[in-house]
């Protein structure tokens, strides 16, 4: 993963999909106080910095060196479920693929310090994988606990506190691409790896421009389908939408 990150069309592509939500609220911004929790190997967090500080947290010390290795240094150990931080610590928090591994019992008690350690009217972002239907071997090879709908994620934020203000599906246009992978699977008993790996020149271009004309569909409505589920919530209200 951690080579692939900077090139690989799903990468790429989805970066520019968190970049279209977050400038929904945060263009122009460069004074935030950020946290990627569950920062991996960190290759979100040089992108996340255009919008301030950011720094990352992740329960794995392998991944932390891998930060460190692309010369990251704001960087915490910690478990997503029980964060090192104090109360009202950051504007905005992110959260790209992680509460739903099988290391997260809890997703919930995430959310909830998740709530806890954003300012008032700060920002939570979260992308989890859609539709448990579509589980696969790559479910299996990155140890999915749950695949998520987007009313499901909805839900779970407003329960803690939440207002949503987007909770949209997103790698769309691939989702029948998908679907016909996971049939092959189950009809000839075939069981890969991970769905994410090195992909050729070609193939790699047309992804990527599919994936990244999502964003301008994002920047005025939400998508009804797809193989991620992203939302967007702020700390305080009642949650609508």
């Amino acid at each position: 993963m951690y080579h692939l990150e900077d090139t690989h069309w799903w990468y790429v592509g989805m970066r520019g999909l968190v970049e279209t939500l977050l400038d929904g609220v945060y263009r122009g911004r460069r004074d935030l106080s950020v946290l990627d929790a569950g920062c991996g190997t960190g290759g979100m967090l040089p992108y996340l910095a255009k919008y301030g500080k950011a720094t990352g947290v992740d329960y794995s010390g392998d991944a932390l060196s891998f930060c460190q290795g692309r010369g990251l240094s704001r960087l915490v150990r910690g478990s997503v479920s029980n964060l090192p931080f104090e109360s009202s610590s950051f504007d905005l928090v992110v959260s790209f693929d992680v509460l739903y591994h099988l290391a997260v019992a809890d997703d919930e008690a995430a959310l909830q310090e998740f709530y806890r350690v954003l300012t008032p009217d700060g920002h939570l972002l979260i992308r989890l994988p859609a539709y448990d239907w579509l589980r696969g071997s790559h479910d299996r090879a990155v140890h999915t606990r749950h695949r998520y709908t987007a009313s499901e994620v909805r839900h779970k934020m407003r329960r803690v506190g939440f207002r949503v203000e987007r909770a949209t599906y997103a790698n769309s246009f691939l989702l029948p691409v998908a679907v016909l992978k996971r049939i092959s699977e189950m009809v000839f008993k075939r069981f890969g790896s991970s769905d994410v790996k090195p992909t050729g020149p070609f193939l790699n271009r047309l992804f990527r421009g599919i994936l990244g004309s999502e964003a301008s569909v994002l920047r005025r409505a939400d998508l009804p389908w797809g193989l991620s589920v992203m939302a967007l919530g702020e700390k305080n209200g009642m949650g609508v939408g």
